[in-house]
């Protein structure tokens, strides 16, 4: 039996390990420093083994996947460098690449490293809402080094089939980072910042599924996106200065009683949005 090690066992951690039972010829072994977290892990079965010793898990490891929050990873991956089995795969789960990239390149020469993320996740957080069905339908972004061997990309593309993935992408770390600052961290930040307003609790009872829907992510995990936004910060302040470019666009037309060119740069908006969801070769299916 080959092992695979996920360290950090949180929402998508705990819901990787749930969703790769049966993976191949893999014994699932979870790592976290809680001990209510192991606890849940350990009498529900959501991993094989459960431990809360790192060094001796990744030992032998075949593949550890590292599930923490990006500044552990990179804090993780110096202080344990030097305890990952040759020839293992070393990947992650984390919203941010370029980064954790970075990181990455204090490992040894022999042990691989795919930054991976899978576009998936809700808004709560904990192993207590976990659930294998996660990944069914996402996205898997994978963002390969030049020295990454085919056996393991190839390994992370099974890995995606199993759990459910729709298909795998491959691009580079600052493409994911310019895209995932537009596509996901500035909709955070839009739904804080609705959240922000002084009048937010006076809306009870007028507020609909727009409302519910562009802040629902509003309440998040304040570490983990704290230290997303931080580490890509110069994607993510261009992609705000582009929308405020937009928004006072928009204040401008409406405060100028201009009906007939607020329907235009409607019309505008909603037609690129409607483009952008018509069905694709990949959803024909």
């Amino acid at each position: 039996m080959k092992k695979f090690v996920i360290v950090g066992l949180g929402l998508i951690g705990g819901s990787m390990a749930l969703a790769l039972r049966g993976f191949e010829d893999h014994t699932i072994v979870g790592v976290d420093v809680s001990q209510p977290t192991l606890r849940f892990a350990r009498e529900r079965g959501v991993c094989d083994r459960v431990t809360e010793d790192a060094g001796e898990a990744i030992e032998g490891a075949d593949v550890v996947m590292l599930a923490i929050h990006p500044q552990g990873i990179l804090d993780f991956l110096k202080a344990y460098r030097d305890r990952f089995k040759p020839g293992c795969l070393v990947t992650d789960v984390c919203g941010v690449k370029s980064a954790i990239m970075e990181g990455a390149e204090c490992l040894p020469e022999g042990v691989d490293f795919i930054g991976g993320h899978p576009m998936a996740g809700t808004e709560f957080s904990g192993i207590q809402h976990a659930f294998a069905e996660m990944f069914q339908g996402s996205h898997l972004i994978l963002t390969p080094r030049e020295t990454s061997t085919q056996a393991h990309i190839a390994l992370m593309e099974r890995l995606a089939a199993h759990i459910g993935c729709r298909d795998v992408v491959k691009t580079t770390p600052a493409e994911h980072d310019a895209i995932l600052a537009y596509t996901s961290q500035m909709m955070h930040i839009i739904a804080v910042s609705v959240c922000d307003d002084e009048n937010l609790f006076t809306c009870k009872g007028f507020e609909g599924s727009s409302f519910r829907g562009c802040t629902r992510v509003a309440a998040l995990d304040v570490g983990l996106w704290t230290q997303l936004f931080s580490l890509n910060a110069p994607a993510l302040t261009a992609c705000l200065d582009t929308l405020i470019g937009h928004l006072q666009n928009y204040r401008k037309v409406i405060a100028s009683g201009d009906r007939e060119a607020l329907a235009e740069k409607l019309t505008f908006s909603s037609g690129r949005k409607r483009q952008m969801d018509l069905p694709g070769p990949d959803l024909l299916h």
